[in-house]
């Protein structure tokens, strides 16, 4: 049967964990590896962490939790720590405050995915779906902006980050070969999705839309709290894969699109 490893990167994220926490345990899929790994909480992240870990043994779930605590170089440090670790079939980081949407989020990944089908050997690089924006109490806001297109390819990532992060499984052994590039401090996880789905192209992989909402994001992360940065970030990620010219044209595309949107609302 298909094994999850999940990765929640946390640092004094007792505020919001619980809920991540809560959608993992209900999760009705018994072969999954919670993996915390935690930058050394000086609040009551590690004793939540703990408790929960408690819970889902004595819940004899067949859910199997890893925690790990110790200060790390930022969190795709702690994401490099998390993919080392790591011993499931697909991997999805869900960080602290975001959520699965439903108990069944992870048999959606499984059905859609063809992974238990005998008519499909060959399993996709990367399953991916779509993401509900909500606010820091978990309450829905509204559907991701950027939508994921039913055929992606790592040339698609030109248009923005079609895919969230946490709506993006990737196969482990691609995965673990590819780790995050802790020289960029907001936008790594760019650049890493860009990367496993080059090397799902160089396998002759597919990637499988799931088709469904299979998870629920934070408005309030680090790249949206240091937004200006992370978008210079991001133009140096397109760079390092498209170009300098076709990344100029594609943000003089954003900017000519961002005005008509502008004029069109005060008309």
């Amino acid at each position: 049967m298909i094994k999850f490893s999940i990765v929640t990167i946390t640092y004094n994220a007792g505020a919001c964990l619980q809920r991540t926490l809560d959608s993992v345990i209900s999760q009705r899929h018994p072969h999954i590896e919670h993996i915390i790994v935690d930058g050394a909480s000086k609040d009551n992240t590690l004793e939540m962490a703990y408790s929960y870990e408690k819970q889902s043994l004595q819940k004899d779930n067949g859910h199997k939790v890893r925690i790990v605590s110790e200060p790390d170089r930022g969190i795709y440090d702690a994401m490099n720590k998390g993919l080392r670790m790591a011993t499931g079939d697909y991997i999805c980081f869900l960080n602290a405050g975001d959520f699965f949407p439903a108990p069944n989020t992870l048999d959606i990944i499984i059905e859609k995915g063809g992974l238990e089908s005998t008519a499909s050997p060959v399993w996709p690089a990367v399953i991916y779906g779509r993401t509900d924006i909500v606010d820091n109490n978990g309450r829905f806001l509204h559907p991701r902006r950027l939508v994921p297109p039913k055929k992606l390819s790592w040339r698609s990532f030109r248009y923005g980050m079609l895919v969230c992060h946490q709506a993006f499984y990737a196969r482990l052994d691609i995965a673990r070969s590819i780790e995050y590039d802790t020289r960029y401090r907001f936008s790594a996880d760019v650049d890493w999705c860009i990367r496993v789905m080059k090397e799902a192209e160089r396998r002759n992989l597919p990637l499988t839309y799931a088709d469904a909402v299979v998870a629920n994001y934070t408005e309030e992360g680090q790249s949206t709290i240091n937004h200006r940065a992370s978008l210079r970030e991001r133009y140096q990620v397109m760079v390092r894969h498209y170009g300098k010219i076709t990344t100029a044209l594609m943000h003089l595309w954003f900017a000519v699109r961002t005005i008509f949107k502008i004029k069109k609302c005060n008309i």
